[in-house]
């Protein structure tokens, strides 16, 4: 009878323990949402986060609030969320760097971004452009990989830093061309821009938002993008695969992140605001202003594009030796 009893307890108490979450998303969100970011007010992931948070709150009736942890290039955001309570109330906006690059580059242990999140969906697509300054006497990317062949000590490229997206970018097109080119690291994308508009660095890669202003003024010509597809705002100028560097395809994106374990409803419910927002003509409107494409790939289509780009990128990382400064 005791051992009945005991049974009937715990079947109780496994009950009441579903129960609890099951609730919770019953009436989710009943309260602000904390979406975090991995970098610093004012900058594009920061910038677009907001607007996003303003949609997202919109489709689920209730405030999101950006919330900036910037540091270690976007991976103390993606650690606190990695570790945060699986109740929806805690989110991340992850810049693919972080979940792509960052965790090889710096060696960290603090997540694992293949498993240790549970993705909601993509946000948006960014292209990068392949960029020289006036001065330098070439106008495509195979006149740019042969004036490096055959003046193996000229041609240098720019980047944001070590380890950096765009300087992977360059490390990718440089095994792929088998050319050589001499990396100049930068403390950010700025300082490097203007040496490539005065000529003192050959070319870099930067993204289409930052890149446009330039292009248009003079200051600094469109080699290639990095996109399969050519570029809505630039559509004169040819892919990298096009220009002759053949299966070279670097997009960035954004995503939304959830800790691992979210409750199936939960995500469910995210899934489908998310959803709303990339629909929303107005959103798509002001994603395209910003140079930026809306992609509305679910879950899986995130975990598929981090698995493959960390691949991608560990090999890249390994072949140039790239460590961290």
């Amino acid at each position: 009878m005791q051992i009945k009893k005991m049974l009937q307890a715990g079947v109780f108490a496994v009950a009441m323990a579903t129960a609890i979450p099951a609730t919770q998303a019953a009436s989710y969100p009943d309260r602000p949402i904390r979406l975090l970011v991995g970098y610093a007010p004012g900058g594009p992931v920061d910038t677009t986060a907001r607007v996003f948070a303003k949609y997202l709150g919109d489709k689920l009736g209730q405030t999101v609030v950006v919330e900036n942890r910037a540091g270690a290039s976007g991976m103390i955001a993606s650690d606190a969320t990695a570790k945060a309570t699986p109740d929806g109330y805690l989110l991340g906006f992850a810049a693919s760097p972080t979940l792509t690059i960052s965790p090889l580059v710096q060696k960290s242990d603090l997540f694992d971004p293949r498993k240790d999140f549970t993705p909601i969906g993509m946000v948006v697509d960014y292209t990068n452009v392949l960029l020289v300054g006036p001065q330098i006497p070439v106008n495509s990317v195979k006149e740019l990989v042969d004036y490096a062949k055959t003046h193996p000590d000229a041609v240098t490229f720019g980047s944001a830093g070590v380890g950096a997206s765009n300087h992977l970018s360059a490390e990718l097109m440089k095994q792929q061309a088998d050319a050589p080119m001499l990396h100049v690291p930068y403390r950010g994308n700025s300082p490097a821009m203007m040496d490539v508009v005065s000529g003192k660095v050959t070319f870099m890669f930067d993204i289409t938002s930052t890149a446009i202003p330039f292009i248009k003024s003079g200051k600094a010509r469109a080699l290639a993008v990095t996109s399969r597809e050519r570029n809505r705002e630039l559509p004169d100028v040819p892919t990298m695969i096009e220009a002759g560097v053949p299966d070279y395809e670097v997009v960035g994106w954004y995503a939304l992140m959830a800790p691992p374990k979210l409750p199936d409803a939960i995500k469910q419910r995210l899934s489908q605001a998310l959803k709303a927002v990339s629909n929303d003509p107005a959103f798509q409107k002001a994603m395209l202003e910003g140079g930026y494409t809306v992609n509305d790939g679910d879950s899986k289509a995130v975990s598929a594009r981090i698995a493959r780009e960390y691949a991608m990128w560990e090999k890249v990382i390994k072949s140039a030796n790239v460590q961290i400064q």
